[in-house]
């Protein structure tokens, strides 16, 4: 049995899919224990899971919501906070967490790519980690965009150029979170870091995403996976909760855990299903009250709910209206759903690039999303089949990556984890 520590951004589509790379891990007989600040605790849905809290002092019970609120509104302003609230996590946990770690008897660490503690706190400690990309993957290239891009790929000199100096722009930007990196490797011991691509695993890299549906990549080291959507097992197959008219499409909407408070958006994207006579399923994730979802099915939803079973929902969908969020995407594509991509904030604008390249959706940029403007690109996508073959072609590729089950099995091996006796025969 080997001891995980599970470091990850204290975000639930991030802790999710940590959750499930745990679950598989503890299936095959092995210990994880969640680090985080003491808020995340009660967002871990793992009951077999450890949780250690850190940062009592400067990362009370209650504060999570303020980082949570900022990270759901950047801005053009507000961004540079939440780059503070990054800077300040690294420095928690590289402050805290070596003690932990130590009396946790922690032998190796899931490290995810936004959080580069995960791997200075592995280095220092002398314990092998493993990378994990639950956005998308921050390995550079010259003629790949950064994820927080919003550019198509061109493999061009005036493309190469572009990344370039976009790239230069971003690190000027995060320079107050690659200060507390390039800090805390002098404090470790460690080689000089000062970005997020610069505190990769050498052993082992996993990525959500599956190679068809990124730019095309020539420079991923060969313990790179993308092994797909990283879930837990999809349960027994049951009857939604809405009834649908199979005569009519059904268009599903989200906005994800962080941006479900957008009414304005989703109201004109009810008006848009309005105009086509669409049924409209919104899941606004706790974001709204209980009038403003009243008022949604007055604009033309024909269901507003807080959380729907979103693969379930995605296997009957026409077509989604999603932020651009990794993982309603993949579930998109594992569903064979296109989409039509509004993003707002962080990696979105990367991956609704990557659904117009691949050609398995759309994109309007929020600001624009008129009700008419939505309305032309959603009666695109239920109209030209090319956008639902090639939306079924790539979900087939996802539904082969492994997901889950496999980066547990990439972990082990890499690791050299030895199962228990018991584990090894069940498999025999």
């Amino acid at each position: 049995m080997t001891h995980f520590a599970a470091i990850a951004p204290p975000f639930l589509s991030h802790l999710r899919a940590f959750e499930a790379i745990a679950w598989q891990l503890q299936q095959h007989g092995h210990r994880v224990t969640f680090i985080q600040q003491a808020d995340v605790g009660a967002l871990l849905d793992l009951p077999a899971a450890g949780f250690a809290a850190i940062g009592t002092d400067t990362h009370p019970p209650g504060s999570l919501a303020a980082v949570v609120r900022r990270a759901a509104s950047p801005g053009p302003f507000g961004i540079r906070r939440v780059i503070a609230d990054m800077a300040a996590s690294t420095e928690l946990f590289c402050r805290e967490a070596p003690a932990v770690l130590r009396a946790l008897e922690v032998e190796a660490v899931l490290a995810d790519q936004m959080e580069p503690a995960g791997a200075l706190l592995a280095e220092h400690l002398g314990l092998p980690f493993v990378s994990i990309a639950c956005a998308l993957p921050f390995n550079r290239e010259p003629l790949v965009p950064l994820p927080v891009m919003p550019w198509r790929y061109r493999a061009t000199d005036w493309g190469e150029q572009l990344n370039r100096h976009s790239s230069g722009v971003y690190d000027r930007l995060m320079r107050p979170h690659g200060k507390v990196i390039e800090r805390y490797c002098r404090a470790f011991g460690l080689a000089r870091r000062t970005s997020l691509s610069d505190c990769l695993s050498p052993l082992l890299q996993i990525s959500q995403t599956v190679n068809g549906f990124d730019f095309p990549r020539q420079a991923l080291p060969p313990h790179f996976h993308a092994l797909g959507p990283l879930r837990q097992p999809l349960p027994m197959a049951s009857g939604l909760d809405w009834p649908l008219d199979r005569a009519r499409p059904f268009v599903f909407a989200s906005l994800g855990t962080l941006q479900g408070h957008r009414y304005g958006l989703l109201r004109n994207i009810a008006r848009a299903c309005r105009r086509l006579d669409v049924q409209l399923l919104i899941a606004h994730c706790g974001g709204l009250d209980a009038a403003a979802a009243a008022r949604l099915r007055q604009e033309g939803a024909c269901w507003v709910t807080d959380f729907a079973p979103q693969r379930a929902v995605l296997a009957q969908a026409s077509a989604v209206v999603t932020h651009a969020g990794l993982n309603t995407v993949l579930d998109a594509l594992e569903a064979g759903v296109p989409m039509l991509a509004l993003p707002i904030a962080f990696d979105q604008p990367g991956v609704a690039a990557r659904i117009e390249h691949a050609g398995v959706g759309l994109r309007l940029l929020p600001a624009l999303a008129s009700p008419a403007r939505i309305a032309h690109a959603l009666r695109r996508l239920l109209d030209e089949a090319t956008f639902r073959q090639r939306a079924a072609a790539l979900g087939e590729e996802v539904r082969q990556a492994g997901g889950a089950a496999r980066a547990a099995e990439l972990i082990e091996s890499a690791l050299g984890c030895v199962r228990p006796r018991s584990e090894v025969a069940d498999d025999a």
